[in-house]
């Protein structure tokens, strides 16, 4: 008994000494990574055509997909070519695209917007890579923008964006936008899972070279036309649930510039509706960052869970596993501190971390249940068989 008391405090205090060395390597990495508005619009120039291509997917984003096209064709200090994908929707959403298309037809803003409809998917492809990748096809300018279809932007968003990338003579930057919450539970969630981030990812990282960090964002992936075909575009990824990171895991081992910026005030997109939103939208994800690896998805799921129980027990255990217990919790409180500026959670919401991290463990547990169970990825209404994934997915990031 005494050994296994001796394990329980050791481990609490490891994990206390864990999420205060996260607060404290935040905290010095605070300032080096760039805000998107803090940035310079420098004047693009004069070339022949557009300065930035922007593709555009939506499947059913009827309520979305306007505000998206007239935030784009309202951007500032540079030309356009919008590419809107209709992705198979079975609702009004390519009656919009066409609508803004053609309430902008010869407008004098510089922009050019394209509506394209695809009736069909060709056997071998999800969805989205399949549209993101036939609208790359007839992208005109040196720049690509994959974006999606309820994503908001202000005016001198891309600019400033373009003018960055070119600035630092990267192949690809993801931005990383404000993420829209209406209640405190995905309020909660959001910081949870920003804190539970850095374990495996440093933004500050992802500019160095030699440091494994990457990421590609769905709502923002800027990427230099001749990196992406370098890549293998996402012809590569056709049955890539997350052909997203997967472009940017790509284009780190690529031994590409890959470039990170916060888009607070510039790129906002409204990710979830509500704490079950956000469980809904992690169904399809989860066990695909895992590569479909059983095992290794258990793996984490253990480890979610011994972040919410051990300080929780420590706590309780008294003596030095208290003293454990309760540096986790100011650590978390650190970590939360340090992230405010750029996720916007207020400090306080620590006390729901572990609330917030069990209903994530219960969308990693569902996730992985829910695709064994159908024998595959449900996503806008399609079956993607598990086997025909994991033969895709490869397995390692």
């Amino acid at each position: 008994m005494v050994f296994w008391r001796w394990i329980f405090t050791a481990s609490a205090w490891l994990l206390g000494l864990g999420w205060a060395w996260q607060a404290l390597d935040r905290w010095l990495h605070r300032q080096d990574v760039s805000f998107l508005s803090q940035l310079s619009m420098t004047p693009m120039d004069e070339v022949d055509g557009p300065h930035l291509t922007v593709v555009v997917p939506a499947c059913n984003e009827q309520d979305a997909i306007e505000a998206t096209l007239r935030g784009l064709l309202a951007s500032q200090g540079l030309r356009l070519q919008i590419l809107a994908v209709n992705d198979r929707s079975t609702d009004a959403t390519g009656a919009r695209m066409e609508a803004v298309a053609t309430e902008y037809c010869g407008s004098a803003c510089g922009h050019t917007l394209e509506v394209l409809h695809i009736r069909e998917l060709p056997p071998g492809w999800l969805g989205k890579p399949h549209a993101l990748a036939l609208a790359a096809r007839r992208a005109q300018a040196t720049w690509i923008l994959f974006t999606d279809g309820d994503v908001e932007f202000a005016p001198e968003a891309l600019a400033r964006a373009l003018a960055f990338a070119q600035r630092e003579e990267a192949d690809h930057l993801a931005v990383l936008p404000d993420w829209v919450v209406t209640s405190r539970a995905e309020r909660a969630m959001q910081g949870a899972m920003f804190a539970m981030t850095g374990w495996g990812l440093r933004y500050w990282k992802i500019a160095d070279p030699k440091a494994r960090d990457f990421l590609g964002v769905g709502a923002f992936n800027l990427m230099r036309r001749s990196s992406y075909e370098a890549v293998g575009g996402f012809e590569a990824l056709r049955m890539e649930v997350l052909e997203d990171l997967r472009i940017g895991w790509r284009v780190k081992q690529a031994g590409l510039r890959q470039r990170f910026a916060w888009g607070q005030g510039m790129v906002r997109v409204r990710w979830a509706n509500g704490a079950w939103g956000v469980v809904r939208n992690l169904e399809k994800n989860v066990f695909a960052l895992f590569r479909y690896r059983l095992l290794v998805a258990l793996g984490a799921c253990a480890g979610v869970a011994l972040h919410i129980a051990l300080p929780l027990l420590a706590l309780a255990a008294g003596g030095w596993a208290r003293g454990a217990g309760v540096l986790s919790f100011f650590a978390l409180a650190a970590v939360y501190a340090v992230q405010q500026k750029r996720i916007r959670v207020p400090v306080w919401y620590v006390i729901f971390f572990p609330f917030a991290l069990t209903l994530f463990l219960f969308a990693m547990a569902r996730s992985i249940t829910m695709t064994l169970v159908r024998g595959g990825v449900v996503w806008r209404g399609t079956l993607y068989p598990i086997r025909a994934l994991r033969a895709a997915a490869g397995n390692r990031w």
